[in-house]
């Protein structure tokens, strides 16, 4: 996995609304020493990375069009570690399914989901404020922070 004892990684998110997905993102990036890209400018050749971290908020029960349609774009064979995040109203993996699919069908080994929730006001949660108000938080980056600790002791 290590290229001359140093993993190569790179963390592609999309961040909407409230910039939650960002914060998740910002944090494990930082353990991992992983370059920090928006979709948008992500490169369209992962060639040389070891790890590659793949999130968003999730929306409607899945991760942001944008993403998604990224890694459709992917050549297949890519043959690299991934892992999964995002941030949602629920702060659960279940809205990873469709991209863990994706991901697998295009090659890549998932080898850790983080959720966590984040600040949701979107449809019906206007009505009411929104839920988990002032999320992610401090707890939740430490735990993203172990997260990325983790997945670097798992794949040394």
């Amino acid at each position: 996995m290590y290229v001359d004892g140093n993993m190569k990684a790179l963390v592609i998110y999309e961040s909407q609304h409230h910039g939650n997905t960002a914060k998740i993102a910002e944090a494990i990036s930082e353990v991992l020493g992983a370059r920090l890209v928006r979709v948008a400018a992500a490169p369209t050749s992962l060639e040389g990375y070891d790890l590659v971290g793949f999130g968003s908020g999730i929306f409607y029960g899945g991760h942001h069009r944008k993403l998604l349609d990224f890694v459709e774009r992917l050549d297949g064979g890519q043959l690299r570690a991934a892992f999964i995040f995002s941030t949602s109203g629920s702060g659960k993996t279940n809205g990873h399914r469709a991209l863990r699919r994706l991901l697998g069908r295009k090659g890549f080994d998932i080898v850790g989901d983080f959720a966590c929730p984040g600040y949701d006001r979107f449809g019906l949660l206007r009505l009411i404020g929104g839920v988990y108000k002032g999320r992610p938080g401090d707890k939740d980056i430490t735990n993203a922070k172990k997260f990325a600790e983790d997945l670097k002791r798992k794949l040394e």
